[in-house]
């Protein structure tokens, strides 16, 4: 039953992050939005979270019957934690989308679970490095390889491709981030703290270099665009507090198994709500099973394999 609950939770996660992918691009759309227009897709990202962070907290103070307030001792690690989780991750993620297509983006940010692995594994030393996670990432990162390979040969372009990587580095820190400091602190309010912060320091980006807090373009319905800003804000406040939550009682390897279905999600959303299905070929078709392929060999777990780096255990 538990295993049945943990897909469940992961399953809808990475169903809302894909959705983010085609979301974000009909906002920009709604919102009037081009794609040279850094600070006011910042400003957009940065509203978004806000009202993000709003939500999880009123929520998480209606389900405890007191409001969630952050004792002294906790402001800095929600700061540090808001610096990669929103702040760090998505003004790389959103400038990044507005340079790359929806498909391109979702099969790139798979490179999350692989950063998540790697950081856990080397920096936090919090899981072993074993030959199967290394040989998962390798493949992993062939299936990003391949999507950005055109007639030319090898094309990555950094102001799309490489912040929708960096972007997915970010999310990689704080992925284990979330994993340590859950052990201690109330995930929920981590969760919706660090995105206020995040969202308010957007936001306050965007003013600063003048274009203000995003408004619809001229001539264009409020309506559809107000919509489009609340399902992102509900995608982020639902899904990073159930995936943290799946975090603090789980391995973070074990978890991010999961993390496959966010570029399948993506790339199916992106190609029919974007009108991006005359992309999709053997190229798309061959990174997604690469990343997937990758995913699945980094989290399984027979005897054999489980061996560190130069050795290789023997079942007992």
């Amino acid at each position: 039953m538990k295993r049945v609950k943990v897909f469940a939770g992961a399953f809808l996660c990475c169903f809302l992050w894909g959705s983010a992918f085609p979301a974000i691009k009909i906002g920009y759309e709604r919102w009037g939005i081009e794609n040279g227009e850094t600070t006011r897709i910042i400003g957009f990202a940065g509203v978004r979270f806000f009202l993000a962070g709003i939500l999880v907290i009123l929520a998480g103070s209606l389900i405890c019957r007191k409001w969630l307030i952050p004792q002294i001792n906790e402001i800095p690690k929600i700061l540090l934690l808001s610096l990669f989780q929103t702040i760090g991750q998505y003004v790389l993620f959103y400038l990044g989308l507005a340079h790359t297509t929806g498909v391109n983006a979702a099969v790139v940010d798979s490179l999350t679970t692989f950063f998540a692995i790697l950081i856990a594994s080397l920096i936090f030393r919090m899981e072993r490095l074993t030959l199967r996670k290394m040989i998962g990432c390798i493949i992993g990162f062939a299936g990003v390889i391949l999507v950005n390979i055109d007639g030319n040969g090898f094309s990555f372009d950094l102001l799309g491709d490489g912040l929708i990587a960096l972007s997915a580095l970010c999310y990689g820190v704080s992925s284990v981030m979330i994993k340590r400091y859950s052990a201690k602190h109330d995930t929920v309010l981590f969760s919706g703290y660090q995105f206020v912060f995040g969202g308010l320091i957007m936001v306050l980006i965007g003013l600063v270099f003048g274009s203000g807090v995003p408004v619809p373009g001229e001539g264009m319905d409020i309506t559809p665009a107000l919509l489009v800003l609340l399902y992102l804000a509900l995608v982020s406040s639902v899904a990073y507090t159930l995936w943290g939550l799946l975090l603090k009682n789980n391995d973070v390897s074990q978890i991010s198994v999961f993390g496959f279905m966010t570029p399948v999600s993506g790339v199916i959303l992106s190609a029919l709500m974007l009108g991006e299905t005359g992309v999709i070929g053997w190229q798309y078709a061959g990174a997604l099973l690469l990343v997937s392929v990758g995913i699945v060999i980094v989290n399984y777990k027979p005897g054999l394999w489980d061996s560190t780096i130069g050795r290789v255990t023997e079942k007992s």
